[in-house]
């Protein structure tokens, strides 16, 4: 028997809607206290998933909200459970009053993503489909939702699903020939078992190489602005932000710390990093914002190296082309556009380079292009890519696992070596998809959520 929750489910801010939600075995009971239908028949005779017109009531039985009520009734319910959902005018005082009521009925308030870990254990839905609904829920491009979506159906799932079974089967044979020797049971197929362990490992691998794109597509490019003092970093930070995010100053050495913002770009998001300017200092704090510049820059996805293309260039110049003209997707940007240029793309060694003006938003839309061409996205976002840190190191253990018992057989070592390496391979891809995975990590999952979710 489950204990009913209760959560708001559509924040705290004023909307059109606002949906009160309840889960557990006496949800339908507890509703009825709060809740009267307009034609007088009680909540618990209404049919699963039909809305219910009637009343909204306070904890002192006062009419809150004219409202709709569903329930969804075990196990054909989001979390597996009875549930009840009340569909209000978007208050928060009305949802407050209604949750509190709630309470008082015997509901007690939901913990974060209780209602998808009660759909997790009950079944409804494997760890990848739970994990994928927080980042549908975070999704900030139409590719990321669209992914996460895939995921939550179960794309993911039933690609490691035949793995799995594979590696079940490798592994219940060998288990039945080491525990019955004298039973009638087909010897080991050596050759057949690599053939099989190749294969499956192959897919893993092919699920790896997915895992690059897929965490741009989660989390966004990983982009640092590099440049000299006074080279316009901030100004192409508030640029591309659409508001001044950072101080902006002819004062060198204004930005001492790194400084982050998210922003679109065409159809691509950026973790802007605007950086300290790299020249040589005494300022203790300076040079420390400086070693954080270098540092940014060599673990980036993208590297916005800005040069003042109305004066030539000088030694600190030549110490940002040192730090990124040898870096993997560095683009060469010459700043000042609206200025008389004296420098050239012939005098910077950059495969891109690109004249903007961070005051007049000259160029960045060629900026924008080159963004795209660099970060487009060639797989289809179907679910099928790896997104996630933790089921990425998940399968790769899992890989990994599979070669050392591809590496047993083909060293010929007895069968319950390679065995260990199968059943490591196994629990492996169990924590992917929850089916061995410790409870404190599926707490930490869950906590990921918000409340009502």
């Amino acid at each position: 028997m489950s204990h009913t929750i209760a959560a708001v489910s559509t924040g705290n801010q004023i909307s059109a809607i606002g949906i009160l939600r309840l889960s557990g075995d006496h949800c339908i009971d507890i509703a009825q206290q709060v809740f009267s239908s307009r034609s007088g028949r009680p909540l618990s005779s209404a049919p699963d998933r039909k809305l219910v017109l009637g009343s909204l009531r306070d904890a002192s039985g006062r009419i809150i909200d004219q409202c709709m009520a569903v329930c969804s009734r075990a196990p054909h319910s989001y979390t597996g459970e009875d549930t009840v959902e009340f569909h209000c005018h978007g208050s928060p005082a009305v949802l407050a009053a209604g949750l509190e009521a709630l309470y008082r009925a015997g509901a007690r308030p939901a913990g974060r993503g209780e209602f998808t870990k009660r759909a997790f254990l009950n079944g409804k839905l494997d760890l990848t489909q739970a994990e994928a609904v927080i980042d549908l829920i975070e999704a900030d491009t139409a590719d990321a939702a669209a992914n996460a979506a895939g995921q939550v159906s179960g794309v993911l799932q039933k690609a490691l699903a035949p793995v799995y079974q594979a590696l079940t089967d490798v592994c219940s044979h060998f288990h039945a020939v080491l525990d019955y020797p004298d039973e009638d049971i087909d010897p080991f197929a050596l050759e057949s078992y690599r053939t099989v362990l190749r294969s499956n490992a192959k897919a893993l691998y092919a699920l790896l190489k997915t895992y690059g794109q897929g965490r741009i597509l989660r989390s966004g490019v990983s982009t640092a602005i590099i440049g000299k003092p006074n080279a316009g970093k901030s100004s192409l930070l508030n640029a591309l932000a659409g508001f001044d995010r950072a101080i902006v100053t002819d004062i060198p050495g204004t930005t001492r710390d790194t400084v982050e913002e998210s922003v679109m770009v065409g159809h691509t998001r950026l973790r802007l990093i605007d950086t300290a300017g790299i020249r040589p200092t005494s300022d203790t704090v300076e040079a420390m914002g400086v070693d954080r510049s270098k540092s940014a820059a060599r673990q980036a996805d993208l590297v916005l190296c800005l040069f003042d293309g109305s004066r030539p260039l000088d030694e600190n110049d030549h110490a940002v082309i040192d730090l990124c003209s040898d870096l993997e997707n560095a683009v060469a940007l010459i700043n000042k556009s609206d200025l008389p240029q004296v420098l050239t793309a012939a005098d910077l060694p950059f495969l891109y380079v690109i004249p903007i003006s961070a005051k007049t938003g000259d160029g960045l839309d060629l900026l924008s292009d080159t963004v795209e061409s660099l970060f487009e996205n060639s797989l289809p976002c179907d679910g099928s890519i790896l997104t996630n840190a933790r089921q990425y190191d998940a399968v790769r253990r899992a890989y990994e696992s599979m070669l050392s018992a591809i590496n047993a057989l083909m060293a010929g070592l007895t069968p319950d070596a390679v065995l260990i390496d199968v059943e490591c391979a196994m629990e492996a891809m169990g924590e992917v998809t929850g089916a061995t995975v410790r409870e404190d990590i599926t707490t930490r999952i869950f906590e990921r959520f918000c409340v009502g979710k």
